[in-house]
C-alpha cells in the first residue's frame, strides 16, 4: 500500500491537472516527466524526485511546496490576530494586577463571544478575544466562592470561543491549548454539563491528530462520568456527546457504533429545546444535522442515496446558528461528491457560502470535497473552479 504522503500527493497532482485542463501526455510535453512516471505518481505509487517534482509544479504554475503540503492558508486576517492569543494564554494562571468589571458585563461580552463563534464571525472574535481572556483570567483569580465559579465558567465559554479562531484556521497547537484551558476552567466551575461540553470540544483534538478510538472513549468515559440527565441542561450535554461519538464512529466505519449513540440522541434530544446549550446546538434540528454527518462519514450508498433524498424535504430552519446550518450544506455537499454529482454538490456549497462564508472557506473538508470535484469535472466547470479557487483548494 503506498504511503499516506505519496497518496496526498498524486491526490494534489492529479487536482491541480484537472484545474489547469491539461491531459496527463501534455504534462509530460511541458514537464519532461514521462506519462507512465505521471500516471505513477498520480496513482500514488511512486514519490518523484526533486528534479521532477519541479518540473511538475512549472508546468502546472504551481509550486513544489504546494503540490507537497497543499495551497497555503487563505488571506484572512485573522491570520494576524494569533500571536495576541497566544500572548493572552500563555500565563492563565498568573495573571497580571488589573481592572476587573462586575461580572454581570463581563458575562453579555461572553455571551457576544458565543453568538459571533456559532455566527461564524472570526475576525471580530480574533480581534477581541485576548482582551477579554486577560480579564477573565484576572476574574477567576481574584474572586472566591461562587463568585470565581461564575467566573471560571464564562472562561471556558470564552476559551471554547477562541478556539474556533485556533482550530479553524489550522492552528492545532494552539487549539489544543485552549481546549486544556476549557476543561481547566470547567473544573474550576464544578458544572457537570459544562464538563461534558468541555468533553466534546475536546474531540477537535481527536479528530485533527486522527486519534479517532481516543477520542471516542473519551466521549464514553465523559458520558459515564455525567450526572443522570434529569436537567433540560444536562439531557442536551449528554444528547450533544452521542452526536460527537456517532459521527466519529461512522469515521471510524463502525455503523453500528454510530447508529446505536444516534438512538441514544435522538431520545435526549427530543427532551429539549432546539437552542445553545453551554455554546453548543442540541435538539431536534441538530439531531436531522448529525444524521447526515453520520451517513456521510460511513458513505454507504443506500443511507447516502436517503439522505440526499431527505434534503429535498427538509432544511434546517434560519433559527439554528449559521455555523450548524452551513455544516448541514457542507456535508450535504460531501454526500452529493460521494454519489458523483459534483454540480449538485457545487450548488450546496454554494449555499453554504451564502450562510456562512468564511466557516466554509477554512473547512478542510470543504477542500477536500472541491479538489475531488475539480478531478471529477476534469477542471472544465468553471464554477467549481471559482470555488475551489476560492477556498485555497487548488
Amino acid at each position: 500500500m503506498p504511503a499516506p504522503s505519496a497518496t496526498s500527493l498524486g491526490l494534489r497532482l492529479e487536482t491541480a491537472r484537472a484545474a489547469a485542463r491539461l491531459s496527463r501526455r501534455e504534462l509530460a510535453e511541458r514537464s519532461g516527466v514521462s506519462p507512465s512516471m505521471l500516471q505513477k505518481i498520480g496513482d500514488g505509487r511512486r514519490t518523484p524526485s526533486d528534479q521532477a517534482l519541479g518540473a511538475i509544479a512549472t508546468a502546472l504554475g504551481t509550486t513544489p511546496e504546494e503540490l507537497l503540503s497543499g495551497p497555503a492558508r487563505t488571506d484572512s486576517r485573522v491570520h494576524q490576530t494569533i500571536p495576541e492569543l497566544r500572548r493572552a494564554i500563555a500565563v492563565y494562571d498568573l495573571p497580571e494586577d488589573g481592572p476587573v468589571r462586575p461580572l454581570a458585563q463581563i458575562a453579555a461580552d461572553v455571551a457576544t463571544a458565543v453568538d459571533d463563534r456559532v455566527q461564524s464571525q472570526y475576525v471580530r472574535l480574533g480581534d477581541q478575544m485576548p482582551s477579554l481572556l486577560d480579564e477573565l483570567f484576572r476574574a477567576v483569580d481574584q474572586a472566591r466562592g461562587r463568585q470565581r465559579e461564575e467566573a471560571a465558567r464564562l472562561l471556558a465559554l470564552a476559551a471554547r470561543s477562541a478556539d474556533a479562531v485556533a482550530y479553524k484556521y489550522d492552528y492545532r497547537d494552539l487549539s489544543a491549548r485552549l481546549v486544556e484551558l476549557m476543561r481547566w476552567s470547567a473544573g474550576l466551575a464544578d458544572d457537570p454539563a459544562l464538563t461534558a461540553a468541555a468533553a466534546y470540544v475536546r474531540m477537535e483534538v481527536y479528530f485533527a491528530s486522527r486519534q479517532l478510538g481516543p477520542g471516542l472513549r473519551s466521549l464514553r468515559r465523559a458520558l459515564d462520568q455525567m450526572p443522570a440527565p434529569t436537567t433540560e441542561r444536562l439531557a442536551a450535554a449528554a444528547a450533544a456527546l452521542h452526536m460527537r461519538a456517532a459521527v466519529a464512529a461512522g469515521r471510524m466505519q463502525s455503523a453500528d457504533d454510530a447508529r446505536a449513540h444516534l438512538r441514544e440522541a435522538e431520545a435526549l434530544a427530543s427532551r429539549v429545546r432546539e437552542r445553545l446549550y453551554d455554546g453548543t446546538a442540541v435538539g431536534p434540528d441538530s439531531l436531522e444535522i448529525h444524521r447526515l454527518s453520520v451517513a456521510v462519514e460511513l458513505g454507504e450508498e443506500a443511507d447516502l442515496q436517503e439522505a440526499v433524498a431527505a434534503a429535498t424535504r427538509w432544511a434546517p430552519p434560519r433559527t439554528l446558528p449559521a455555523e450548524r446550518r452551513s455544516h448541514y450544506y457542507i456535508d450535504l455537499a460531501r454526500a452529493q461528491v460521494q454519489l458523483g454529482r459534483p454540480q449538485h454538490a457545487a450548488e450546496s456549497l454554494l449555499v453554504a457560502r451564502q450562510i456562512a462564508p468564511l466557516h466554509v472557506r477554512e473547512h478542510g473538508q470543504v477542500r477536500t470535497a472541491l479538489a475531488t470535484m475539480v478531478r471529477l469535472t476534469r477542471g472544465r466547470d468553471e464554477r467549481i473552479l471559482a470555488l475551489a479557487r476560492w477556498a485555497k483548494a487548488v
